[in-house]
């Protein structure tokens, strides 16, 4: 039974949007294992708080996340 945990940072994706993430790795995962592992092919998110993740010595927030995105998805420095 596959698990995949997949870390992302507080109010960055919408639930929409998770849905989307949980829907597209399964069919991942189950195109490489077969259809028959679907039904115990488990995905979670687990969501950190704003402030508690970084990227190159700087704290990211969601808003420098979404900024890093619209750029091209480059880390900026964060102040």
């Amino acid at each position: 039974m596959p698990l995949v945990t997949i870390d992302l940072i507080k109010d960055v994706f919408s639930p929409a949007q998770k849905a989307d993430i949980i829907h597209r790795v399964t069919e991942t995962m189950v195109d490489i294992e077969g259809e028959a592992l679907r039904a115990v092919t488990w995905v979670r998110i687990k969501e950190v708080e704003q402030g508690d993740w970084g990227i190159g010595g700087q704290l990211l927030t969601a808003a420098d996340v979404q900024a890093m995105a619209r750029a091209g998805a480059e880390p900026a420095a964060v102040a």
